[in-house]
């Protein structure tokens, strides 16, 4: 009797061991494959992968040595178009004076795994956009390999993801990780958003894709939050949509013209919704409408609720905003909004926002308008440039052309300000501003007059 029940101890567990490998196999050929699957996808994707060499100039606080000193940084990019168009972070090329492409080499088989250095190449800037920290280079060199840029609508929040870049200086490499939250906001009121992940990205990732497990580019690696410097899994992306935006715009015309509807709109709350007795139907209200707007002529009105954006259910003021964003001049949305008991569709081209801060950037060069103590550009009032900005209550000065004081940590100047004097002594042109800059030394305190949206005050710094 115990040896019948021995036997059939040992029959069963015999058994259960067949069982348990039979069952551990699989899962052993899944992850080999689930390997070999992130291994081939990080081949396919590297080729396209480059980094940024930028050399260029910057304040010396070593004055005995010089005004200015030579700076060297680098970051990350990925080709979007074989014929060398690159899209990349503007922090990593802005204000460079040269600008270098290290393009990966194709593996060759069954070589070293201690690969040569990518082939450097001479790229050129073709447009930037600071608003987006996004810009477009371009290397002369054909059959690059290239990747296509994805639709972040579809991303979603757990994601397997992979960041691709040249992190501390080390040439093309791979991290993985996951999304993390989907159209993060860092500022309140901030139409751009960030896909945020949990893929490490170090300083010299800034440009690089973040790329889903189909190669499409969902994003370009942008910024980190961070105690120590280095990653500690909060990083963020600009979305695929918006890239995808801001780099045809670069391409095709070098700048962004950003555009606007001509209304204002806010999310329905409960109070809002008791107190105007809104209808149980949408979530977005139309405050204001600008007379004589793009809104205006298709017949937006305030008071109506706003539906849907481009078949899109618009949930809360701030979505309205983000898939507006993404618009670009002579384009339209299609609105379906709700008006006492009837629901209109209305169709409302795009038109150019008044205050887009690289309005400027056309009429300027950094051989005429440069003002190099101060790292801005700027330009002469006159009849064309008057147009571009709210009527002027000083007919005379020198406008601010660029987003901001390159050398300064304060945005001291702001794009569209006119500068009427500095220190008492008045500003009537680019080369009375340059004169006044140029007579002053390194400490002196600086009290700029300007007029900022009709509104006259006084901006005051240290030289440095």
């Amino acid at each position: 009797m115990n040896f019948n029940r021995l036997g059939f101890a040992l029959l069963v567990t015999a058994l259960l061991l067949q069982i348990s490998v039979a069952l551990a196999q699989p899962k052993l050929v899944t992850l080999n494959n689930l390997s070999d699957e992130f291994e081939a996808l990080s081949t396919k994707i590297s080729p396209a992968i480059v980094q940024i060499l930028a050399t260029g100039y910057a304040p010396n606080i070593n004055r005995s040595a010089g005004v200015l000193m030579k700076q060297r940084s680098s970051g990350s990019g990925v080709v979007l178009d074989p014929a060398g168009y690159i899209v990349t972070n503007a922090h990593v090329v802005d204000g460079a004076k040269r600008l270098q492409v290290v393009c990966s080499l194709p593996d060759e088989k069954d070589g070293s795994i201690l690969k040569s250095r990518g082939k450097i190449v001479g790229a050129q800037l073709v447009g930037i956009d600071r608003e987006t920290d996004l810009a477009v280079i371009r290397v002369q060199a054909s059959g690059l390999q290239s990747l296509k840029l994805g639709d972040s609508d579809h991303v979603k929040q757990g994601q397997i993801v992979m960041a691709f870049g040249s992190p501390l200086g080390l040439e093309n490499t791979v991290t993985m990780g996951v999304v993390s939250a989907v159209a993060r906001q860092l500022r309140s009121e901030d139409p751009m958003i960030y896909i945020q992940t949990d893929a490490p990205i170090n300083p010299g990732n800034s440009g690089g894709p973040l790329v889903s497990m189909d190669g499409k580019v969902i994003g370009i690696n942008t910024l980190i939050f961070s105690q120590s410097g280095g990653s500690e899994g909060i990083g963020f992306a600009a979305p695929s949509n918006i890239v995808k935006a801001i780099y045809e715009q670069l391409k095709t015309h070098g700048r962004v013209h950003r555009g606007e509807i001509g209304a204002v709109v806010q999310t329905i709350t409960p109070v809002l919704a008791d107190g105007l007795k809104l209808p149980d139907v949408g979530s977005v209200i139309v405050a204001d409408v600008k007379p004589h707007g793009a809104a205006d002529k298709a017949g937006l009105r305030v008071g109506d609720i706003i539906l849907k954006l481009d078949d899109k259910v618009m949930e809360n003021g701030r979505q309205f905003y983000v898939n507006l964003y993404r618009k670009t001049v002579e384009q339209a949305v299609i609105l379906e909004i709700h008006r006492g008991e009837v629901t209109k569709i209305l169709k409302i081209e795009i038109t150019s926002r008044p205050d887009d801060p690289e309005r400027f950037s056309d009429l300027v060069s950094p051989e005429r308008n440069l003002i190099s103590q101060l790292g801005i550009l700027a330009l002469d009032v006159t009849e064309i440039t008057k147009k571009m900005l709210p009527r002027l209550r000083i007919d005379s000065g020198a406008i601010v052309a660029n987003n901001a004081n390159l050398f300064y940590d304060s945005d001291a100047f702001q794009p569209g300000d006119v500068i009427h004097a500095v220190n008492n002594q008045a500003v009537t042109s680019v080369d009375d501003f340059r004169a006044i800059v140029d007579s002053l030394k390194i400490y002196d305190s600086v009290v700029a007059q300007v007029e900022r949206r009709g509104q006259l005050l006084y901006v005051s710094f240290e030289m440095e």
